[in-house]
């Protein structure tokens, strides 16, 4: 075994931090080994707790930081190329504070007071770091530790109490746990209790928390047109292929039809023959379609991205525009200083404009049912679902697109958020993309029927089921991040009075003098 102080070993620390944030990702789609999420984070603590000063930690912590966000993230580099490795610096300095919780928490050998305390404030530092980087600005939630475990039924009852907050703080918790475990034998009964804690915490969400009470379904379709080369016509020939595969829909008593994102590449109003194709394709086919277009308003300025409603008369008048757009995808952040991004990678040329408010949109035919849109990633944050859900949303509708990143782990990744959210919920939530993948979760997070691959050319029908009530995070939003941060304040409150409480080092007598004759 190399020892620790080793100058062998202090040449590879910084790769290895590195290394270590990057193992995280194994554990979300498309890998998804979802079990990983409960060891992964060990290799990188360990690490940090041998740090031998609080720099080196801030250094690692940084470095594993930017190795996460760079291996969740890789897919997007055809679209940012290098601009990949500044974003993931900038943002891995979010895990600086969490590392340096570790080192001083888990260093050394700590006693069962202290072992104890970092299975609460550990997860709590790390929430912080996942809380400030889901601001939109620095590229919104995605890749939130919690969200790898969306296959798991006894996770999904958690976000249905706390969101995906509650799953990553239990994650963190679970790891910091085997550290002690692993290296720390004095602080094994509290490790142990931590762990146990866990499980019984998960046991009473799942023995507790009441399951959404299911009431009549739905009947949805979505149509996924598979990917359609670039060209002058590529909006039109997808418009078409989507009109294609709708119509044999017409017999089967579908309620509602979902396209993906930017199926419609003109402005409806400006077009009227494209808006009398759809009403028309809606009357054949006897249910609502809910479009999407991406195109310039002849209303406003600018480009918008929109949830359309249209029946068998046009547009319904619901319209949805998109409030939270991807960062380079569809604006540039800064761009009279970043707009050089443009030139090395597939950044937005002119910025996409933003849209004012959430839509809940009432469904022809059938009035105890109300849509709630959600365009592309904005998918991701737990917060604008809940608000469509308290304003009487019944469905959660979420409209893709991710044919550039058609043969990553995108795709699955964003499919895989809709289990998250209709779990958080207590909404099935359908997710319908253009070219795959296409899935539809039911309120309690669990999949409903099967999903289109990003292989598929089709138009799938769903039996969807919808339920009553709210769960607990719908009533109470966030409150594990409150946690987190009131148990990270009360942390600073005491390490702060107990440096006051401390007596200050005795003044140090001047040199004594010898005269000498």
């Amino acid at each position: 075994m190399v020892p620790m102080h080793s100058g062998w070993f202090r040449r590879w620390r910084a790769p290895a931090a590195l290394a270590a944030g990057a193992l995280p990702a194994l554990a979300f789609p498309a890998p998804a080994l979802w079990w990983f999420a409960y060891v992964a984070l060990a290799p990188w603590m360990l690490l940090l707790r041998s740090a031998p000063t609080p720099r080196r930690a801030a250094l690692e912590g940084w470095l594993g930081g930017a190795g996460y966000i760079l291996a969740v993230h890789h897919w997007l580099l055809p679209s940012l190329h290098v601009f990949l490795l500044p974003v993931a610096a900038l943002v891995g300095l979010l895990w600086i504070p969490w590392a340096l919780l570790v080192q001083r928490l888990l260093g050394g050998s700590p006693p069962a007071g202290r072992a104890a305390c970092a299975l609460v404030v550990v997860p709590a530092g790390w929430l912080l770091s996942e809380v400030v980087r889901s601001w939109q600005g620095l590229g919104g939630p995605w890749g939130l530790l919690g969200a790898s475990q969306w296959q798991v039924p006894a996770a999904l009852r958690l976000a249905s109490v706390g969101g995906v907050w509650l799953v990553s703080l239990l994650l963190v918790a679970v790891n910091c746990a085997l550290v002690l475990l692993v290296a720390v034998p004095s602080a094994r009964v509290p490790a142990v209790a931590g762990v146990a804690g866990c499980a019984l915490l998960t046991g009473a969400v799942w023995v507790g928390s009441a399951r959404p009470a299911e009431a009549d379904g739905l009947r949805v379709a979505v149509v996924q047109p598979g990917p359609v080369p670039d060209g002058p016509d590529s909006a039109e020939r997808r418009f078409a292929a989507g009109e294609r595969l709708t119509r044999p829909l017409a017999g089967r008593d579908v309620d509602l039809v979902v396209w993906g994102e930017s199926s419609v590449g003109e402005d409806l109003s400006a077009r009227p023959d494209l808006a009398r194709r759809l009403a028309a394709l809606s009357a054949e086919v006897g249910a609502p379609l809910l479009v999407n277009v991406d195109a310039r308003r002849a209303d406003r300025p600018g480009i918008y991205k929109s949830a359309v409603l249209v029946g068998p008369a046009g547009p319904t008048g619901d319209r949805y525009d998109k409030m939270r757009l991807v960062p380079f995808g569809e604006y540039v952040p800064a761009r009279t200083l970043l707009g050089w991004a443009t030139s090395v990678g597939r950044a937005a040329g002119e910025d996409r404009m933003r849209g004012d408010a959430p839509v809940v949109m009432d469904l022809p035919g059938r009035p105890d049912v109300r849509v709630g849109p959600l365009v592309c990633f904005e998918s991701a944050f737990p917060d604008m679902s809940r608000r469509l859900t308290l304003d009487g949303a019944s469905l959660l509708v979420a409209q893709s697109a991710t044919s550039t990143f058609q043969d990553s782990w995108a795709p699955d990744q964003h499919a895989s958020l809709a289990a998250l959210r209709a779990a958080e919920n207590g909404r099935p939530m359908v997710h319908a993309t253009l070219t795959g993948v296409s899935v539809v979760h039911g309120p309690s997070g669990e999949r409903i029927g099967s999903a289109l691959p990003t292989s598929a050319r089709a138009a799938a029908v769903y039996e969807v089921p919808l339920a009553r009530g709210t769960t607990l995070f719908v009533r109470f939003g966030a409150w594990p991040v409150a946690v987190a941060f009131a148990v990270l304040a009360a942390y600073c409150a005491a390490v702060g009075a107990r440096a006051l409480r401390r007596p200050a080092p005795a003044p140090t007598p001047p040199p004594s003098r010898t005269a000498r004759g």
